[in-house]
C-alpha cells in the first residue's frame, strides 16, 4: 500500500521544489529539516540517464554550514581530523567530523569560498548546532550560520558538456572537489565538480534562494540536446559505487576506521581536534567490523527495503546489511553493510535475514564497479 508524504510549511521547500514538482516528482523524504526527492516515478530512465547520459537534480538538502571570521580556520580545525594545511580558496576536501568518542556525526565537503570563510556542505545531521556549540564555549572570534546556499547537481558522463556549454570550458580544468565562485545570466553561484555519484558531475551551489526557478530551466534547456531529464541521489549506484551514506550506513557507533576513512584521520597532526584521544585509542585497539560489499543470492530485488537486514554467521549476529538491490551493471544482487570481521576473514558465505526469509551472502571489497 503506498504511503504519501504530507506537504506542509513545517518542513522546509527547496528553491526547486516548484521545479522538481513541475518535473514530475513522485516520491519525497525528509533530510536536514527538507523536503528531498527520492524519484520521478521511472526508476529504470533515472539510472539510465546517471549512467549513460545525464540528469539534473535537487540536492538543496545538502545544506552549507558557514563558519565566517578570523577563527574560522581554527573552529574548522577542531571539527575534523583531517589535516587542513595546504588549504586553499577553490579546492574542497571531504572532512569527517567525530565527537568526543570518536564517533562519526557527519561527512562533509569542505570549501574554503574567502580568506575568512568556510563551507562544510554536510549530510544528515545539526552540525551547525555542533559547531555553534564549540565555538561558543572556546569563545572562538567567528560566527557559525547557515547561508543562503542550495545546490543543483548535474550528474552522468554527459555532464560536464552541459556544464561546459553552460560555462565555458574552463569548468573541464576543475580537480574533483575543486570550484569556483561565478554567475550565470546574473545568478549568483558556485560551480563545484562533485556529487554524490561516481559518474562524474557537478554541483551548482546557488546562492539566491529566490532564482531556484530561473536556475532550473537555464540547466533544462542547456541539457535538452543531451537528453537531460531529473533524477535523485541514485540508490543502485551509490551501492555499485561504495559510497557511504551517513545515517543509513552508520548507527550510533560507526566510528571513521571502520568505514576505511583511514587516509583522511591524521592522528599524528600536530592541531588539536575533537576525539583525538579516541580515535588514536581506536586505532591501537582495531576495527571489529568494517563497511563492505555483499552478493545476496535469490530473485531480484527491486525495491528498497524498509529495514536493515541482519547478518548471521555460524548462528552469530554479524553486522546487518544497510542497502540492496539488483545491480543491472553486475547482473547480481548487491547490498552494502557493517559486516564483523570474524566472518570476513573467514571467506566463507553468511546468512542474510532478508524480509521473505534468510539469503546467502558473499563477502566482497568495494566499490563493485
Amino acid at each position: 500500500m503506498a504511503v504519501h508524504l504530507s506537504i506542509g510549511a513545517r518542513v522546509r521547500k527547496s528553491p526547486f521544489f516548484k521545479a522538481s514538482r513541475d518535473a514530475g516528482l513522485a516520491a519525497a523524504s525528509v533530510y536536514n529539516h527538507m523536503y528531498m526527492p527520492t524519484s520521478y516515478g521511472d526508476p529504470a530512465a533515472e539510472y539510465d540517464r546517471l549512467i549513460n547520459g545525464v540528469a539534473m537534480w535537487d540536492v538543496a538538502v545538502e545544506r552549507q554550514v558557514a563558519l565566517k571570521g578570523p577563527d574560522a580556520l581554527a573552529l574548522a580545525r577542531l571539527l575534523t581530523p583531517r589535516n587542513l594545511d595546504g588549504l586553499v580558496i577553490g579546492q574542497g576536501k571531504y572532512v569527517p567530523l567525530c565527537n568526543h568518542n570518536g564517533v562519526i556525526i557527519n561527512d562533509p565537503v569542505l570549501l574554503q569560498v574567502a580568506e575568512d570563510e568556510i563551507w562544510l556542505s554536510i549530510a544528515d545531521s545539526d552540525i551547525q548546532l555542533w559547531a555553534s556549540a564549540v565555538a561558543g564555549t572556546l569563545k572562538l572570534d567567528v560566527d557559525v550560520f547557515e547561508p543562503d546556499v542550495s545546490p543543483l547537481a548535474i550528474q552522468g558522463p554527459k555532464a560536464i558538456d552541459v556544464v561546459s556549454d553552460l560555462f565555458g570550458d574552463w569548468v573541464r580544468e576543475l580537480k574533483y572537489f575543486g570550484f569556483r565562485v561565478t554567475e550565470l545570466d546574473g545568478i549568483p553561484l558556485v560551480v563545484a565538480r562533485s556529487g554524490w555519484s561516481k559518474q562524474g558531475g557537478y554541483e551548482l551551489y546557488l546562492r539566491d534562494g529566490n532564482r531556484g526557478d530561473e536556475l532550473w530551466a537555464r540547466v533544462a534547456k542547456a541539457g535538452k540536446p543531451y537528453n537531460i531529464g531529473p533524477g535523485t541521489p541514485n540508490y543502485i549506484e551509490r551501492i555499485e559505487s561504495g559510497l557511504i551514506s551517513y545515517g543509513a550506513d552508520t548507527d550510533a557507533k560507526t566510528n571513521p576506521f571502520e568505514l576505511g576513512m583511514d587516509k583522511f584521520i591524521a592522528l599524528d597532526q600536530p592541531h588539536d581536534f575533537i576525539g583525538k584521544d579516541a580515535l588514536i585509542a581506536l586505532k591501537r585497539a582495531g576495527v571489529t567490523r568494517r563497511f563492505m560489499g555483499l552478493i545476496i543470492d535469490g530473485p531480484r530485488i527491486m525495491q528498497t527495503s524498509e529495514d536493515r537486514q541482519t547478518i548471521t554467521f555460524n548462528g552469530a549476529d554479524a553486522g546487518y546489511v544497510s542497502a540492496c538491490v539488483y545491480s543491472p551493471r553486475v547482473g547480481e544482487n548487491i547490498g552494502v553493510g557493517m559486516v564483523a570481521t570474524a566472518a570476513i576473514d573467514a571467506l566463507e558465505p553468511v546468512e542474510i535475514m532478508m524480509e521473505e526469509g534468510p539469503r546467502s551472502g558473499r563477502i566482497v571489497s568495494l566499490p563493485f564497479i
